[in-house]
């Protein structure tokens, strides 16, 4: 798949699940519920600093957003591990 398909497949997806799904990230439903908006931003920042050349390179991207705002909610003061991030490869 090349770059423009696999932005194009992306530019198809309604919601932030379709995408999850689509790269096959599993995900707590409650969580998107309330960082949905902040999830999307973050994904779409992701896309544009760097093009994904594939699938892998998309599902990198996205998984990178979804564990960024999971380790964001942590306590700094505690070493605390990544708890609710179903693909984070930091535990």
């Amino acid at each position: 798949m090349s770059q423009t398909d696999i932005l194009a497949t992306i530019a198809r997806f309604t919601s932030i699940e379709q995408a999850l799904d689509y790269f096959d990230i599993g995900y707590d439903s409650k969580f998107i519920d309330q960082y949905r908006l902040e999830l999307v931003k973050r994904f779409n920042g992701y896309l544009i600093l760097e093009k994904p050349e594939d699938w892998f390179a998309a599902r990198r991207a996205l998984k990178n957003a979804y564990c960024k705002i999971q380790r964001s909610r942590l306590d700094k003061h505690t070493r605390s591990a990544c708890r609710g991030c179903t693909s984070c490869q930091r535990r």
